[in-house]
């Protein structure tokens, strides 16, 4: 019996950090409410925000807390895969490998500045996810969208796709900056890095 081909980027929540993932307790909602408050705490005040903090905005107490995450290092950890399943997700509903490179490079800025943008704190080293699993959910597919558009002619060919994808992404992370001074919407400033990164590419 055949079985339905998956998804290739689409992943099942993230689990507590806590511990070995074969002996972790499945997602649940306090889990995400936990993950939900720290993301927002952490952005706020950054990554030495106090965890009563953390607790309180979650609505559970301290030692609920630490029962899922005993210390600050696995917490800031587990945010940092959570942040990128829902960026992976966010990639996968996009579309990018069906759409023309204009609109896959639109589609990435809005997915990257809306989840940049819930999870700010993502841009401390303290806050980092796997690397493994940022190169196969993040960075491959974004490559791909740079490499398509190089043998396309929509991308100019003179810079690598991976000088292109590093460009993209500082316009990236300034439009982050903008959505967190409140200067611009999330729609407003995605749009804007798009804009101003293809304007820049195309070739001359």
């Amino acid at each position: 019996m055949s079985h339905p081909e998956k998804k290739p980027y689409k992943l099942e929540p993230v689990i507590p950090a806590a511990t070995h993932p074969k002996n972790a307790p499945r997602f649940d909602r306090t889990a995400a409410a936990i993950l939900d408050a720290a993301a927002q705490v952490f952005s706020e005040q950054g990554t030495a925000a106090n965890l009563a903090d953390v607790s309180a905005a979650a609505g559970v107490s301290r030692a609920t807390l630490y029962r899922y995450y005993p210390n600050r290092e696995a917490l800031l950890k587990a945010l940092a895969a959570h942040a990128l399943t829902e960026l992976a997700n966010r990639l996968n509903d996009a579309g990018l490998e069906r759409a023309t490179v204009t609109d896959a490079i639109e589609r990435l800025a809005r997915a990257l500045v809306a989840v940049g943008d819930r999870y700010a704190v993502l841009t401390s080293d303290q806050c980092a996810p796997d690397k493994a699993d940022a190169e196969r959910l993040l960075s491959a597919p974004m490559r791909a969208v740079f490499q398509r558009g190089i043998a396309s002619g929509d991308l100019r060919p003179d810079l690598t796709a991976d000088v292109q994808q590093q460009l993209f992404a500082g316009a990236i992370m300034a439009a982050i900056k903008l959505t967190q001074r409140h200067q611009l919407g999330p729609e407003e400033a995605s749009a804007a890095a798009a804009a101003v990164f293809l304007d820049g590419a195309r070739p001359r």
